[in-house]
């Protein structure tokens, strides 16, 4: 009998179809696949597959998987659309969804959009777009219940069972006075059990805070993540009830800072792995080309010693271990900082603390391992000369590496600059030329 892996998975069976040419097959495959798995399937495509898989959905499954696709691929799938089109997509995705599409549009063709949905319609979603797509607002969804505190469970339940359906991810209905003030949340679990005559007001949730709709989306994904929530309201600063923001919507916050940082670390500004060589290339240009500037000014350092190094050309080899030494230590205070800051646990308080403690950190490991390259210079060469320079300039750059790669991102949080992008071209040019500098001009002093 033969067992599950035996077979082939529909990825496996829609690739046969399409080497075949049998596209109606693809199709039928296709349309048997959640939005998930075939967004991904798309996504994990070269180009020419993306273009073919698209072309072969079915009307009613577009919508939700061109909403699950990377935002880059998603906006190359609608901007050829024509308005009439796009809103007959965006109309079956919820307003939160509708207004991540419509944010990264242009202008006059999200207006054109908006001018066809019907007026109530129309209003949900300006009332979203009005808000940046990094904060609360911007996540949110309008699409909740609300009851009021004075009701008892039985009413409360013969008011859900008139609704078709739930908004998904509904744990919890929102309590609201008269005012639509937000007041407290009833969990649906605590309707189903509870007694029948039992007021609203007795059973409700008070201790859980409403989200500020301007709070910043990271930190919207970490409220969500301490408190394990599966949704929570979002107020105005006067305390009105504006929308939900749910899990979902974290998830994908959660997702698109991982892979920012990855990517940021490296340099790239490049999110599909499966980009065209002609859109790779100038993205990946822009940082070679700030690397190659950051090379020359350290290059330019050692050129001013050029006599020294003719003396004594055991410098030209050991050269490049105190500026390896110093750039591996920066990056790694450098990482521990950018971690810190994408989880929120940087604050006025410990700031200095941790600049402090990185400095520590690379006076201790300079100590030793400065002693480590002195040994081994001063054996390898025959020169214990040498070998206490190389140890002077080691430790001064591991030293100035824990402090760099500590307080630069700080700085340049301040400075409104991308630590994950900018900080480690400036943390590995800093320690290449104080390593350089401070090796070859005690090598100056000692041999000139």
């Amino acid at each position: 009998m033969k067992s599950s892996a035996d077979y082939p998975s529909k990825t496996e069976r829609i690739d046969i179809a399409l080497r075949a040419g049998a596209l109606a097959d693809a199709a039928g495959i296709l349309a048997e696949m959640s939005p998930g798995d075939v967004a991904y399937l798309i996504s994990s495509s070269p180009p020419d597959d993306r273009d073919l898989l698209l072309g072969l959905l079915e009307r009613e499954q577009e919508a939700l998987i061109v909403n699950e696709l990377p935002e880059e691929l998603r906006n190359a799938a609608l901007i050829d659309r024509a308005p009439e089109a796009l809103a007959g997509l965006v109309e079956q995705l919820d307003d939160d969804d509708v207004a991540d599409i419509l944010h990264e549009l242009p202008e006059d063709i999200t207006g054109q959009v908006l001018a066809i949905m019907d007026e109530q319609y129309r209003q949900r979603i300006q009332a979203v777009l009005s808000y940046p797509d990094d904060v609360a607002g911007g996540l949110m969804s309008t699409d909740t219940i609300t009851i009021r505190a004075d009701l008892t469970m039985d009413v409360v339940l013969r008011y859900l069972r008139r609704h078709v359906e739930l908004p998904p991810s509904t744990d919890n209905l929102i309590v609201v006075n008269r005012s639509d003030r937000f007041v407290g949340l009833l969990p649906i679990r605590t309707v189903v059990v509870s007694d029948p005559a039992v007021s609203v007001r007795e059973m409700m949730i008070t201790d859980q805070e409403a989200i500020e709709v301007n709070t910043a989306a990271t930190e919207v994904a970490r409220r969500f993540e301490r408190n394990d929530w599966v949704s929570a309201p979002v107020i105005d600063d006067q305390g009105k009830l504006l929308g939900r923001i749910t899990i979902d919507d974290v998830v994908d916050v959660i997702k698109e800072e991982a892979d920012h940082s990855l990517t940021s670390l490296a340099g790239l500004a490049e999110e599909d792995t499966f980009a065209t060589v002609w859109q790779s290339a100038p993205r990946r240009g822009i940082w070679l080309a700030i690397n190659l500037a950051t090379a020359l000014l350290a290059s330019s350092v050692i050129n001013l010693f050029q006599g020294t190094i003719e003396k004594v050309v055991a410098l030209a080899v050991l050269m490049p271990i105190v500026a390896s030494m110093g750039g591996i230590a920066g990056t790694q205070s450098l990482t521990i900082l950018i971690r810190a800051m994408a989880m929120g646990h940087i604050n006025d308080r410990n700031q200095l603390w941790l600049v402090g403690r990185e400095s520590l950190v690379g006076l201790l490991n300079g100590i030793v391992w400065s002693v480590v390259a002195a040994i081994a210079a001063s054996l390898w060469f025959g020169d214990t000369t040498l070998g206490l320079i190389i140890a002077c300039a080691m430790l001064l750059n591991l030293i100035t590496a824990g402090i760099t790669g500590a307080g630069l991102p700080l700085l340049l949080e301040r400075l409104k600059v991308d630590p994950a992008v900018a900080g480690g071209v400036l943390v590995t040019t800093i320690t290449d030329v104080t390593g350089f500098l401070t090796f070859l001009g005690l090598a100056t002093i000692f041999y000139g």
